[in-house]
């Protein structure tokens, strides 16, 4: 079967997801346009020899809806004959925009894909384009009590898994620790591309603060406490925060994807060959937990152990989400996120597995590690995992 290999990878970097936020008034088509027009340059890529553009986004409303692919495949100047779909997978839909791009280019369907999300949270506010949970009676037999936010599924594995408040807050502070410290030291200058937004340039993510630590975290209140769920889930300690959750962030991502023999025909390097893939369902009312079958799945189908793998990204949803995983999975937590996760560098939802596939690129060419694996947890109760190969 053709490998399927990434040549580049790029992001913007985070901006606020609120009014005022860096990149609030930047429509987004036109930022998942810079960010196309911007790895197109980086390359140097015929855009007219690119066979699709897959872009993961999650709220598909208002300025986001409409096929947005579509939509910065024109506003970015690439030839008409270049098609464009939007793919939804929640919260890890750029991540199986990757999946799609690198099988299709394996099973022979592809030379040369790109695959992209973006999500700008400030303009399309999460929930924007939300339907009854449930809308038929089949759905409702199934679950009759109902299912919850990912706030409250958040708080549900804080308490089967045994996490409490000082865990979660102290790892989030961890998290904002790492990403200041590589920030710092310009780690992420390879993966980010400046956007120009009002004359200035965007060039720094914006919700990573340096002076986070533990017991400044302590003093932020609940955020999904709620009687009426108390009764239903006793357990429940409402430990779940804003300084322990991802911020509502705006980004856009994109990563260039092709064959190994057409990269080295064009004269072009491969970064990293695409290794193993999985994607599955899980309980959707503990909906984060995926990433744990998903990655028992992907770790078999390549005949690997956690082990074998010198980086991991785990979506930082919420600080469970990741704890959880690595109590599984009995990971190593120095391979946990070495750069920070979301909870400091933002979760732009439809961006978000682009960005960790980026980050995780860079950091095994720093450190020479060979294999990386990527998962995310996803609404619904879903999760997709990929296993990349440093080249």
């Amino acid at each position: 079967m053709t490998s399927a290999v990434i040549v580049d990878l790029v992001r913007t970097a985070s901006g606020k997801g609120k009014p005022g936020g860096a990149l609030s008034s930047v429509h987004p088509v036109t930022l998942l346009a810079d960010t196309l027009s911007a790895l197109l340059e980086r390359t140097g890529i015929d855009p007219a020899t690119i066979d699709d553009v897959i872009a993961g986004c999650v709220s598909q409303a208002g300025e986001q809806t409409l096929n947005i692919a579509r939509n910065a495949v024109l506003a970015a100047g690439i030839p008409e004959s270049v098609p464009g779909t939007t793919v939804d997978r929640q919260c890890g839909s750029s991540q199986q925009a990757v999946h799609f791009a690198a099988q299709g280019v394996m099973a022979g369907a592809y030379d040369i894909v790109i695959a992209c999300g973006v999500e700008s949270m400030s303009r399309v506010p999460m929930g924007y384009s939300s339907v009854d949970q449930h809308p038929t009676a089949p759905l409702r037999a199934r679950y009759p009590d109902g299912l919850v936010g990912q706030g409250v599924s958040a708080e549900l594995i804080a308490a089967k898994w045994k996490l409490d408040r000082d865990a979660l807050d102290e790892y989030s502070a961890r998290s904002h620790a790492r990403a200041a410290a590589f920030a710092a030291e310009g780690a992420f200058a390879d993966e980010i591309v400046p956007i120009t937004v009002d004359g200035q340039v965007h060039d720094t993510d914006q919700t990573v603060r340096a002076s986070t630590t533990a017991e400044g975290l302590a003093g932020l209140k609940p955020s999904f406490a709620d009687a009426e769920l108390h009764e239903r889930f006793p357990e429940i300690t409402w430990s779940i925060t804003p300084g322990n959750s991802s911020p509502l962030t705006d980004a856009a991502t994109a990563t260039l994807i092709m064959s190994e023999e057409k990269a080295n025909a064009l004269g072009l390097r491969p970064r990293a060959r695409f290794h193993e893939f999985a994607v599955t369902g899980s309980d959707p009312l503990f909906m984060l937990t995926g990433v744990i079958p998903a990655t028992q799945k992907v770790l078999a189908r390549a005949g690997m152990s956690i082990d074998d793998i010198d980086a991991y990204e785990v979506n930082e949803a919420f600080a469970p989400v990741p704890l959880a995983w690595q109590h599984d999975l009995a990971a190593d937590p120095e391979k946990l996120n070495p750069r920070g996760g979301a909870i400091a560098l933002g979760h732009a939802l439809g961006a978000s597995g682009v960005r960790l596939l980026a980050t995780m690129v860079n950091h095994l060419e720093a450190t020479g590690g060979r294999y990386g694996l990527q998962t995310m947890c996803e609404g619904g109760g879903m999760a997709n995992a990929t296993i990349i190969e440093r080249l």
